[in-house]
């Protein structure tokens, strides 16, 4: 197995496009890293430049103890898994499996027990005999997953490899490649675009915008301190709700003003917005944080905000609703208690403690 340390590295393409600019990151042996972000970031050109398949600008890239700047691909001693499986048609799973192993002129019994140990493990074993033609969309994924296992290479490299699932299918499968992460015991490095694959599956997370790195944390800091508005808003399901006001000072107490309302600055906040006062600063308030005031005590959220009720959307567990004030609109998660009326005035409650407030400049994160 072996670690992955990429430094300062920059990806410049002949049409003046500056891709990938000054990343720096690392992935532990044995550690599971997502690269994620919005099309055209350059999770991918990282992602492939790693494999060898894209040409560095500038920086350096590091398997293990092995500078791999000018090592060829084939030598780099990893696997890569793409978005269309790339597997050879006329070729049985089996043959497909082995291809790799072939080509290294290995013992025909290696190969054998090599490739059933794999087809074992991934659960298609009783599939060795088809062809790619004759298996479903999950089931050529895990061909596409046992042909890199079968390598035993020292990383794994998967680029968007759930694109081309269903949504049922796609859930299947990242429950299964975590699983075979933490059998296979190899450093692994995703790409995707999905943030709900990026918070279930990582160990750590970078998140990448317009070539930049963002941040690099665990799913949970992530999602609890965002280091900026845009990871914030990228990072949960349903989005963040993002206001933009001004901390107000009235009888010694701090506030945010949005226009609509007023809501209190708990002593959480305190000390980073006392020296916002009077500044435009961006609140961000994650769905699960807004309460129907119908069913939350006063003594817990004292401070409430009128609002209209514009959508309702079940899911069984929970419901999403859209609601508006004045000039803002939200979007809370409740519990299935009891379905507000669409059109109907709603008074919800925010969970001040848990907000997040941004400059309004900068957007990078107060507190």
């Amino acid at each position: 197995m072996a670690k992955i340390v990429v430094k300062d590295l920059n990806k410049f393409y002949d049409n003046g496009v500056h891709a990938v600019k000054d990343a720096n990151f690392e992935a532990e042996d044995k550690e599971f890293v997502v690269l994620v972000g919005p099309s055209g970031c350059g999770k991918s050109t990282v992602l492939r430049m790693i494999a060898g398949l894209e040409e560095i600008s500038s920086g350096d890239i590091w398997i293990g103890d092995t500078l791999v700047n000018n090592v060829p691909p084939k030598d780099r001693d990893i696997a890569m898994v793409f978005q269309n499986y790339a597997l050879y048609p006329h070729m049985t799973v089996f043959d497909n499996m082995a291809f790799a192993l072939k080509l290294r002129r290995e013992d025909k019994k290696e190969i054998r027990e090599k490739v059933q140990r794999s087809a074992e493990l991934l659960g298609i074993q009783d599939m060795l005999k088809r062809k790619p033609a004759q298996l479903s969309g999950g089931q050529r994924q895990r061909v596409a997953l046992g042909r890199a296992i079968v390598r035993n290479p020292k990383v794994f490299l998967f680029d968007e490899p759930l694109s081309n699932l269903d949504a049922k299918l796609r859930v299947a499968m990242r429950s299964e490649i975590v699983k075979l992460q933490r059998k296979l015991e190899n450093t692994m490095i995703y790409v995707t675009h999905d943030q709900v694959e990026a918070m279930t599956m990582a160990d750590r997370i970078v998140v990448m915008k317009d070539g930049w790195i963002q941040q690099i944390d665990t799913p949970l800091n992530i999602y609890n301190k965002p280091t900026n508005v845009f990871v914030a808003g990228f990072i949960g399901s349903p989005a963040i709700n993002l206001v933009r006001g001004r901390v107000e000072e009235k009888d010694g107490e701090l506030s945010f003003d949005c226009g609509d309302f007023m809501a209190p600055i708990y002593s959480e906040h305190y000390e980073a917005l006392k020296a916002q006062k009077g500044r435009e600063v961006i609140m961000g308030i994650r769905p699960e944080d807004i309460y129907d005031a119908r069913y939350d005590s006063m003594a817990d959220f004292p401070q409430q905000v009128q609002t209209k009720c514009e959508l309702v959307e079940p899911l069984g567990s929970e419901y999403h609703v859209v609601l508006s004030t004045k000039t803002h609109e939200f979007t809370a998660r409740f519990d299935p208690k009891e379905l507000p009326q669409i059109d109907a005035p709603l008074k919800v409650s925010f969970n001040m403690a848990k907000a997040h407030f941004f400059d309004g400049e900068s957007e990078e994160r107060l507190a």
